[in-house]
C-alpha cells in the first residue's frame, strides 16, 4: 500500500499578512504545496489528505487542488476549533485551533496507511520525501515513527526571527527529545536564540531541527486522541495553549511506548515565515527550475 502525504494548512498565516497556502511563489505561479506534492508523487505517495479550514475551502480548491487531482488522490479534514473529538463532551472558548496534533486528529477517519505529515508552507526537497517514503514502505510500524532533520542554518529567515525544534538523539539516531526554541536567528555565522525562559543561547550552526516532517503508522491517531482529551481538560483555563507534534512524540518516547528514527537530510529548506521572505523565495524557484529540477509550469 502506498503511504499517504498529509499537508497541515490550517494555519491563519498571521505573520504573513494572509493565506500563504495559496500564494504563487514558482515561475508559473505554483504554491509551495504543489511543490510537495509534485515530489511526494515522484516519491511514491499513493494520497494525500489537506487540513484545512472550512472557511478557504472554496479557494483552496480552486487555486491548488484543481490542479492536480487526476495526478494522485485527494481528501480533506477540517480543523475547527470544536471538531468533534471522542471523549469531549465540549470545549472551552479560544479563538485558534489547538496546535499540529489537533490538526493531524482530525484526519483520522481520511488515513489506514503510514503516512507522512508536513506544513503547507515548507519546500523539503525532492530527496526528503524518497527517504521518507522509504521508511513508511518498508520500516514503519504502531512503535516505530521516523523524522526528517534539518540543519538549522538551512532553516532560518533573513527577515526575522523563527521557532524550531532542536533535536537530541542517542548514538543509533533516534530520537530522545525535541527542545523547542524561539527567536532562533543568524548573527554572522553564528546561530542565536532563546529557550522557554527567554534567555539567549547559542546553538551549533550544525544542530538539526525538526521542520515538522514525520512519519507516523496510523495507530498514532488513538495516542494522539487520549492525549489530547487530556490536553484539553488540564487547559481548559488557557486559551492560547497548543497541542503540538513533539508534545505527543516526546510523551511516546518518555514512556517507552515508541521509537522515533532521525533521518537527517542537507536539503535547503525554504519557506515564507515572512511577507518579505517571498522574493527570496521566488529566486530560489526560479533557480531550482532552471536546473531542471522542476519542470514550468509544473503541472504541464
Amino acid at each position: 500500500m502506498k503511504p499517504t502525504l498529509l499537508i497541515l494548512a490550517a494555519g491563519m498565516g498571521s505573520r504573513y499578512g494572509g493565506l500563504k497556502q495559496v500564494d504563487g511563489i514558482g515561475p508559473s505561479g505554483e504554491t509551495i504545496i504543489e511543490y510537495s506534492i509534485y515530489d511526494a508523487i515522484r516519491a511514491g505517495f499513493g494520497k494525500v489528505v489537506f487540513v484545512i479550514r472550512p472557511d478557504i475551502e472554496k479557494v483552496f480548491k480552486e487555486t491548488i487542488s484543481n490542479k492536480f487531482e487526476d495526478k494522485i488522490k485527494i481528501a480533506y479534514a477540517f480543523q475547527e476549533i470544536d471538531t468533534p473529538i471522542e471523549g469531549i463532551n465540549s470545549f472551552p472558548e479560544r479563538e485558534k485551533p489547538w496546535g499540529t496534533a489537533h490538526a493531524v486528529l482530525v484526519a483520522k477517519d481520511k488515513i489506514d496507511e503510514p503516512f507522512a505529515v508536513i506544513n503547507a508552507d515548507d519546500y523539503y526537497g525532492i530527496s526528503a520525501f524518497e527517504t521518507m517514503a522509504d521508511f513508511l514502505i518498508n520500516d514503519c510500524t504502531p512503535d516505530q515513527y521516523a523524522m526528517i532533520a534539518y540543519i538549522v542554518q538551512n532553516t532560518l529567515s533573513d527577515n526575522g526571527t523563527v521557532s524550531r525544534g532542536v533535536c537530541a538523539m542517542d548514538k543509533n539516531s533516534n530520537l530522545t527529545d525535541v527542545v523547542e526554541r524561539f527567536k532562533v536567528h543568524r548573527e554572522g555565522n553564528q546561530v542565536f536564540c532563546e529557550d522557554e525562559r527567554g534567555n539567549r543561547l547559542e546553538i551549533s550552526s550544525q544542530s538539526l531541527v525538526s521542520m515538522n516532517f514525520w512519519g507516523f503508522h496510523p495507530d498514532i491517531f488513538e495516542v494522539i486522541r487520549k492525549q489530547f482529551v487530556a490536553f484539553v481538560a488540564e487547559n481548559s483555563d488557557k486559551p492560547k495553549a497548543e497541542f503540538f507534534i513533539p508534545l505527543v512524540v516526546n510523551q511516546q518516547i518518555k514512556s517507552g511506548a515508541a521509537k522515533v528514527k532521525v533521518l537527517s537530510n542537507d536539503e535547503q529548506w525554504y519557506g515564507v515565515t515572512y511577507q518579505e521572505d517571498k522574493a527570496m523565495v521566488q529566486k530560489a524557484f526560479e533557480g531550482l527550475t532552471i536546473k531542471g529540477n522542476y519542470p514550468a509550469p509544473l503541472w504541464g
